[in-house]
């Protein structure tokens, strides 16, 4: 058989094909009632049923007829016919609907990701399915007769070390990006004024006046490409010296100019009220409202696209245009627009609503720190969201190239 693209120092046997009935045997224990009852969670392995957040009805003195499971032994549960076999994180007791597998010549976390495999459900798998609709089930005879790749030991025990370090990588960096979101939201409740107050309850060191509430529109003024200037999707163009900035171009609070398309000069010569700049803040006023993006490195002339408002402050040495830019993409804008909306659905953000739109407003100082403070927050964020998506990368990459 064939040998993976990838593999660990001082492996160079070919691979097997082995039956998965060979490698995993199935087994049912019944009468453990001093276990857990377990749930099982689609591509998350398994919790006790206290512990999940589904509110699942079950008969105690039924449990002595639950199957129990050892930690890191498979389930063929009732959707693995969609998303693959399972895996229990711990020993317990499950429904007798499902099916368990233990083998002692196999690593299940070498196997985990293959029995969740695009390639091992819907090419190995499904033709083992039978049934339509909300009745198909999986023939578990057929199921044990398809051929599965088999290493040593060994080799299964190195990428099983591997892969759970990679998964502990990107756990690490995902709950630490949940954690600076948390910290941001709760920053948000505390460091601007609420309830009508005139200043917040956490402030940096040295600030003490009250702040002011000011319209946005004493601010900064407010632009978009008005109606006879529409530009047909024909005028884009995937080249050129003149960008053009719509919606769906922002990303986490940036404009990803790598999306954007072009136009003739023309076009950007016809409103230098939207010529963007790098310090400008862009709303969308159209499809996903509120959305809230911070000019900056930005290298070549631009212009917007309709459904997108330019926001440019009128005097940077009153106003820092980074705390604007925080104070609109926090969830006070969206907020007000909906009290506004007296009910209705909101479908566009309308100019005489924002203009009115009230900021709290600190000296330009206290702006400066407040808007240095939550950018860093957003840089953290968007720091572990990255390597999250790089190690999920790599981890696509190795499993495509250390398999067969």
């Amino acid at each position: 058989m064939e040998k993976p693209k990838i593999r660990f120092k001082g492996y160079q046997e070919d691979w097997e094909q082995r039956k998965l009935g060979e490698v995993f045997k199935e087994y049912s224990e019944k009468n453990h009632t001093e276990l857990p009852a377990l749930t099982i969670i689609q591509g998350g392995g398994t919790v006790k049923r206290e512990e999940s957040d589904r509110n699942l009805m079950y008969d105690e003195s039924n449990l002595s007829n639950y199957k129990m499971v050892r930690k890191d032994d498979f389930i063929v549960h009732l959707r693995s016919f969609e998303g693959g076999l399972e895996k229990s994180l711990l020993d317990g007791i499950i429904s007798p609907a499902y099916h368990t597998f233990h083998s002692d010549v196999a690593d299940s976390r070498f196997y985990y990701p293959y029995f969740r495999s695009h390639e091992f459900i819907k090419h190995k798998l499904v033709p083992h399915v039978y049934g339509i609709r909300d009745g198909r089930s999986i023939d578990i005879a057929g199921m044990k007769t398809i051929e599965i790749p088999y290493t040593s030991i060994e080799e299964q025990r190195k990428i099983g070390d591997y892969l759970e370090s990679l998964d502990h990588l990107i756990t690490l960096h995902q709950r630490k990006c949940e954690e600076m979101k948390t910290l941001k939201k709760y920053m948000l409740q505390k460091m601007f004024p609420q309830n009508g107050q005139s200043v917040p309850q956490i402030r940096f060191s040295g600030f003490t006046e009250d702040w002011e509430q000011r319209k946005l529109s004493e601010l900064a003024t407010m632009h978009a490409r008005i109606g006879w200037q529409n530009l047909r999707t024909s005028e884009f163009l995937d080249a050129g010296d003149y960008m053009l900035i719509t919606g769906t171009d922002f990303e986490e609070g940036k404009v990803n100019y790598s999306t954007c398309h072009y136009v003739e000069k023309e076009r950007y010569d016809q409103d230098k009220n939207i010529q963007i700049k790098n310090g400008n803040i862009l709303i969308t006023k159209d499809g996903t409202l509120g959305k809230v993006a911070y000019v900056e490195g930005l290298s070549l002339p631009a212009t917007l696209n309709a459904g997108v408002f330019n926001v440019e402050v009128k005097d940077e040495n009153e106003t820092d245009s980074k705390y604007l830019f925080q104070f609109l993409k926090a969830p006070f804008l969206m907020d007000y627009v909906s009290k506004k909306a007296t009910g209705g659905t909101i479908k566009h953000l309308n100019q005489n609503i924002l203009v009115d739109f009230p900021i709290a407003t600190p000296s330009r100082a206290e702006q400066v720190r407040i808007g240095e403070y939550f950018s860093t927050l957003d840089d953290l964020i968007t720091l572990h969201q990255q390597k999250c998506d790089e190690l999920r990368n790599i981890k696509k990459f190795m499993l495509q190239n250390m398999f067969i």
